[in-house]
């Protein structure tokens, strides 16, 4: 007789032909799941933190199958009698499948878990996993498409430039499921099978959670990755930014006026090229000659500075030839070290080396925290290789293939943690991208260099969405969109106020985008520098639009308690800020099938107008509650349609129940 099964403490073990397979209680109602191949178990952990609690766990061996539960979810591990195949099916409490391995076909031999060795060691991993065509999936991160309900669709497993790549999802069968694995890869939500693939990777490893409620899913999820910490107050009010402030005079006159107008502003932003060339970390003279000076000023008037910080370093910085030597940089398998090129040669700061993190940390807080600079712009987060060739480059963690997606959270890591060495206790830094656990290091994330279009208006809500269903509640945009938005044009100018409004309610409310007319900047040696863009504050865009954005950033003075209680949630519970409707009305089917409207915490329900010239919408109300039109102060019982009015200084706003009743007749 075989013994495939046995119980090592509270984990069960499947051991068959130079495979081992390992099951874990991690987290209430939760499991671990691990193989490896002609190997040991793995035993730390890329993302998951130790688990916080289980339930009561229960094993049963037998011949040719095996069960572990823990709480609500049951495991059960069968042998086929064909090649002594394992095939692993997930249940919940009421005995429900809500995951299953695929079988391995009789004579098809078909393998759930298929290990493909690579030259050098490590393994191509396939994990296929029966497909219920009736499942919706939620999450996965930020891929920039209309796409709701993910089913059906081809993920890359990758970061790039408004792409952000974090593999958890949430079903509508009731579960939660996390690929614990920072490898390049992919996934494929097809209608007979679910398949992931790493590129390289030593052993297969993935969690899931069974729970009652998405907020459910997500209290555990974020009880095992992590929680954001709490937002700072400055991160509750309006924001201004733009491509770019080139020198310190103009700061200055932008927060004087904003000032002279009386307007709220928490934040003004420094982009980048404040530097004189990438990697050196710290203000350029020519245009910057007193940074002390001016950030005092910005303080005195009740406005915190944030700062552009790239990881990139040119060959021509002061820093690059120590950091080089010293093997701060990452590799370039082979041909010369250039990972991008813009303004000069530039190789990127390792940020999986613990000696890189504390050295860039070193300059910052000598050339910026120093001058009582506490917010951080952590661009180029991916990083933004120019050819996205994962294959081409190492990180001290190891082969970009097979470690590569923890970069953006190892950066907001370097930062977070040198700020917190340094006495800060409330962070924010705004972040160009994420990976499992970046929220825990104060990581606000925005959506990326998008196009200042209707397309990829809508595209945003959806991306908002799922990034909160991956415990990314702190997630923001580039308001009126990033490239290509002229001022004079007054088909822009309508598309910047209508995001404008959904902006008032996100996470964070911030104005920046690329504006044109642009113009060039020389500087004294005759050198081409990084260019300004147009003036891209809220009187920039003629008299009648300053009004309706002036109107708007008073409406989130107004919320600003209900703003804090969201982020005080978000810290104790990971709940996302801005929350699909079936987050909060999880018994109402209809609500799965709503991509273009949200709640904004608990009780205000948010429908964006984002098509060029509608004046209305249809608004879907869910069922289970009242909604009064923070318009009109109309009361509507929900689970229906309704059509609502929106004129162009008008979001539709409906409040739950009748909450937060200062918001009617204001928008």
């Amino acid at each position: 007789m075989l013994n495939f099964f046995e119980q090592k403490e509270d984990s069960l073990i499947f051991r068959e032909n130079g495979e081992t397979v390992m099951i874990t209680p991690w987290g209430a109602n939760s499991l671990r799941v691990r193989a490896s191949f002609l190997g040991e178990i793995t035993q730390g952990s890329v993302a998951l933190l130790p688990p916080q609690s289980v339930s009561d766990v229960q094993i049963e061996i037998n011949e040719q199958e095996a069960s572990i539960q823990n709480g609500s979810i049951r495991a059960v591990l069968k042998v086929n009698s064909w090649g002594n195949a394992l095939q692993t099916t997930f249940y919940g409490r009421d005995g429900e499948i809500l995951l299953q391995e695929i079988p391995n076909g009789g004579a098809l031999q078909k393998k759930a878990r298929h290990f493909m060795p690579l030259k050098g060691g490590g393994f191509r991993l396939k994990a296929g996993f029966v497909s219920d065509p009736q499942e919706k999936i939620y999450g996965m991160g930020q891929y920039q498409q209309e796409i709701w309900n993910l089913k059906g669709c081809n993920l890359e497993l990758a970061h790039r430039n408004s792409q952000a790549s974090i593999p958890f999802y949430v079903s509508s069968l009731g579960y939660g499921f996390l690929w614990h694995n920072a490898a390049i890869g992919e996934v494929h939500f097809g209608t007979n099978t679910t398949e992931w693939t790493a590129e390289d990777t030593d052993q297969l490893d993935y969690w899931i959670t069974a729970q009652d409620t998405p907020s459910d899913i997500l209290n555990i999820y974020t009880e095992q990755t992590g929680r954001v910490p709490m937002m700072p107050e400055y991160g509750l009010g309006f924001w201004q930014c733009k491509l770019r402030y080139y020198n310190q005079e103009q700061v200055l006159a932008i927060a004087n006026e904003y000032k002279r107008r009386n307007i709220p502003l928490d934040v003004l932003v420094i982009d980048y090229y404040h530097w004189p060339r990438c990697g050196d970390w710290r203000f350029d003279e020519e245009y910057f000659p007193d940074p002390a000076g001016m950030v005092r000023q910005l303080q005195e008037s009740g406005i915190q500075v944030m700062v552009s910080v790239w990881p990139q370093v040119d060959w021509r910085s002061e820093n690059y030839a120590e950091m080089k030597q010293k093997g701060m940089l990452v590799k370039s398998n082979s041909g010369i070290d250039i990972q991008m090129i813009f303004h000069g040669n530039n190789v990127f700061m390792d940020a999986t080396n613990p000696q890189t993190r504390a050295f860039v940390w070193e300059k910052c807080r000598e050339n910026y925290a120093s001058l009582g600079i506490c917010a951080f712009w952590l661009d180029e987060a991916e990083p933004e290789f120019t050819t996205y060739d994962y294959a081409d480059y190492r990180y001290y963690d190891g082969p970009v293939a097979k470690v590569g997606n923890i970069y953006p959270r190892e950066y907001a890591r370097l930062f977070y943690e040198g700020q917190k060495a340094s006495g800060q206790t409330e962070i924010v830094n705004l972040i160009r991208c994420a990976w499992v656990g970046s929220q825990r290091y104060g990581a606000l994330v925005w959506s990326g260099d998008i196009m200042s279009t209707y397309e990829d208006f809508r595209k945003q809500i959806c991306a908002g969405l799922h990034m909160g269903l991956c415990g990314i509640p702190w997630w923001t945009t580039d308001i009126g969109g990033f490239h290509g938005g002229n001022i004079y044009d007054k088909s822009f100018q309508e598309l910047l106020i209508r995001w404008f409004e959904f902006g008032t309610f996100c996470p964070v409310m911030r104005m920046h985008g690329c504006r044109l007319p642009g113009k060039e900047i020389i500087s004294r040696t005759g050198e081409i520098r990084e260019w300004t863009g147009a003036e891209n504050e809220i009187w920039s865009y003629g008299e009648d639009n300053y009004q309706i954005m002036l109107k708007f950033i008073r409406i989130r003075e107004m919320m600003r308690d209900y703003i804090r209680s969201l982020m005080q949630t978000a810290h104790e519970t990971g709940a996302p800020v801005i929350r699909p409707l079936f987050y909060e009305f999880p018994n109402d089917r209809d609500c799965f099938d709503i991509s273009d409207a949200y709640m904004f915490g608990p009780d205000i329900l948010v429908a964006p107008i984002c098509y060029k010239g509608a004046q209305s919408r249809r608004v879907y109300l869910p069922a289970g509650d009242t909604f009064t039109c923070a318009g009109s102060g109309e009361v509507f019982e929900g689970g229906g349609w309704i059509e609502a009015e929106a004129a162009l200084d008008t979001i539709p706003i409906f409040l739950r129940g009748g909450k937060q009743e200062y918001l009617i007749h204001n928008v």
